[in-house]
């Protein structure tokens, strides 16, 4: 008998987080985010829904998903450390989502409107991107103690992109996001 290939199970698992959430975010779509019950999203994604507890902790969880967080710590460490850190940090934004949006921008768009348009996601966003904002500043080397002016460029930058993509949404996809962003980052570093 020969053994699986050491990812396998990886796979398998990313697999299922992955139909977990597409089948999340269509029922989201044709029922309404409060219509949708966890064991309806488990049963598209034909699986229990004890199964969908072991992916994410909450239905907010599922709907708030994506693989952005990992791909821009990646990116942040491939950035010249010798760079200033918004220019660090505007470069790994805009490669990831340019990666994450040529692959699927319509599920983005989606995604992003139903965050948009539900109170309790838009709540759970802000928590998530103070996490996020921990994340890049590890990845940059920022330290244990990352400095106030580090903490400010940070979420300086965030609060650019959280623009670009609120006014992406607001405009039904038009602009495209990366000359959004690309506009935002440009009016942080430029402000007249």
């Amino acid at each position: 008998m020969t053994r699986p290939e050491p990812d396998w199970r990886q796979r398998k698992k990313n697999a299922t987080r992955d139909r977990l959430r597409a089948s999340a975010l269509r029922l989201f779509r044709e029922q309404g985010y409060d219509a949708t019950t966890v064991e309806q999203i488990a049963a598209a994604a034909g699986v229990s829904h004890m199964t969908f507890f072991r992916y994410f902790p909450a239905k907010e969880d599922v709907a708030l998903s994506d693989s952005y967080d990992p791909l821009l710590v990646g990116l942040l460490e491939q950035t010249p450390a010798g760079w200033p850190l918004i220019d660090r940090v505007h470069a790994a934004l805009l490669r990831g989502l340019r990666q994450l949006y040529d692959a699927d921008r319509d599920t983005l768009l989606a995604q992003n409107k139903l965050i948009v348009s539900t109170p309790a996601l838009r709540d759970r966003l802000w928590a998530s991107q103070i996490a996020t904002q921990q994340l890049i500043l590890q990845a940059v080397g920022a330290g244990e103690r990352p400095s106030f002016r580090d903490k400010v460029t940070v979420a300086a930058c965030l609060a650019a992109a959280s623009t670009a993509i609120l006014t992406w949404v607001e405009n039904d996809g038009t602009p495209e996001l990366p000359d959004l962003i690309e506009r935002a980052f440009d009016a942080l570093t430029h402000p007249h």
